[in-house]
């Protein structure tokens, strides 16, 4: 298997476990995102070695991966923090 389709098979991963974690949310059941922070790194590490037309062949799936990340986060923040406060104090 190419690296190019590796990385295309952890992006489908990675989506994956966003949107289950997204649902899990909704029903108000605690999330473990460290698989997830472990999968988006592989990715990231991946494409450096890929070529650049390779790269620009995963653009759509990593751009449906980053929209979702920005949806699970927003749904963190409405979760744990629904008056907008910061959860931590600011430096």
């Amino acid at each position: 298997m190419s690296g190019l389709e590796r990385i295309r098979q952890e992006l489908e991963k990675a989506v994956s476990l966003v949107e289950t974690a997204r649902r899990l949310l909704a029903t108000g059941t605690m999330v473990d995102l460290a698989a997830l922070e472990g999968k988006v790194r592989r990715i990231c590490r991946g494409t450096l070695d890929l070529s650049r037309e390779d790269g620009q062949s995963l653009r759509p799936q990593m751009e449906t991966l980053i929209a979702d990340l920005d949806l699970l986060a927003e749904a963190l923040r409405e979760r744990y923090d629904p008056d907008g406060q910061r959860l931590t104090p600011e430096p």
